[in-house]
């Protein structure tokens, strides 16, 4: 079968090999998918680069995709051979992703994909849409609170836009453009704000008529904590998947404290498996219901990752991206 994988961590035209592999079996309490659309994430290229040892001689990279189960093992009803799914975190401690034309993967993490979606859409779901899930509902319910998204048009913001305002939530979304404020508006995002024209905050306060917001669902929390101390109600909850600005960001207690706010580092891959489940259950009903949309920003044949890899680095590509490895859609 063709595959991707590397033997070493790197930069990814250095590492990064596309070539024949053998076809794995699946063990027990596995199923094996033909895979036909990898979703791609910054976690992807960051662990290929090295942020965590490899754990392996050879790693199949991308923890998200979808396609369909062609053999199941042991202990795994035979009724999934067939079933169409879409994958999720299923490279986390494990040699085997998805830029694969075949991957192995516990049968858990392999969630039945509706028929009204493309394989490349259900690619896009995994770490984006479970990580917005666990941000916004990790701490009850938000019906009748008011959720800020910053970074609302990127891959888990558009996802946490669309849940939010499912859930009863008025939204509002930072954006750093007139076209990513299109798509945060177009997810159902009640306000934007450009965090990159006058006061973030004053901005973000006057769309709450000056009483805040309950909850953040944060992409950058080093970054956006100045703002998110000024803009969050007494009582309210940060839920944050990442802190790429101020990786060691020093905290405003007393200012946090007084307010009694809840700070919620969020990573997917330690997630409790209730919340994973109460996700995934979620995510399936609202894309049965053609209630979530799919920004698939790019993508690239199998053949062309290293150039894939190189786009999610750059930080240019609003939304998903995707790396088609086999032939159906």
């Amino acid at each position: 079968m063709r595959a991707a994988w590397y033997e070493k961590n790197g930069p990814a035209a250095e590492v990064l090999r596309v070539g024949e592999m053998p076809v794995p079996e699946p063990g027990a309490g596995e199923v094996r998918v033909r895979v036909i659309s990898s979703g791609l994430n910054p976690t992807d290229v960051k662990s290929r680069a090295g942020s965590r040892p490899m754990g392996y001689p050879r790693v199949v990279p991308h923890q998200d995709g979808a396609g369909v189960i062609d053999k199941v093992g042991q202990g795994v009803p035979a009724s999934r051979v067939g079933e169409r799914v879409w994958l999720y975190i299923v490279q986390w401690q494990r040699a085997w992703g998805t830029a694969a034309e075949f991957t192995v993967v516990p049968a858990r993490l392999a969630v039945r994909l509706p028929a009204n979606t493309t394989f490349a859409e259900g690619a896009c779901l995994g770490i984006p849409a479970v990580t917005a899930h666990r941000c916004l509902f990790a701490d009850g319910p938000i019906d009748g609170q008011t959720v800020l998204v910053t970074g609302g048009a990127g891959a888990v913001g558009h996802y946490a836009v669309q849940l939010a305002k499912w859930a009863g939530a008025t939204v509002i979304a930072t954006v750093s453009s007139d076209e990513k404020a299109a798509l945060a508006v177009a997810a159902g995002a009640d306000h934007t704000v450009n965090y990159k024209i006058g006061d973030t905050a004053a901005q973000i306060l006057e769309c709450t008529g000056g009483a805040g917001v309950d909850r953040i669902v944060d992409v950058d929390f080093g970054a956006n904590l100045p703002v998110s101390a000024r803009v969050l109600k007494t009582n309210g909850a940060i839920a944050s998947y990442a802190s790429t600005g101020a990786p060691e960001p020093a905290l405003p207690f007393y200012a946090l404290m007084a307010k009694n706010v809840t700070m919620r580092p969020v990573l997917i891959y330690t997630m409790p498996d209730r919340a994973k489940d109460d996700a995934t259950r979620d995510i399936i009903g609202l894309v049965e219901a053609g209630r979530l949309m799919h920004v698939i920003g790019a993508r690239f044949p199998l053949d062309r990752i290293v150039e894939a890899h190189q786009a999610q680095e750059s930080g240019k590509v609003t939304g998903n991206i995707v790396v088609d490895v086999g032939g159906l859609k």
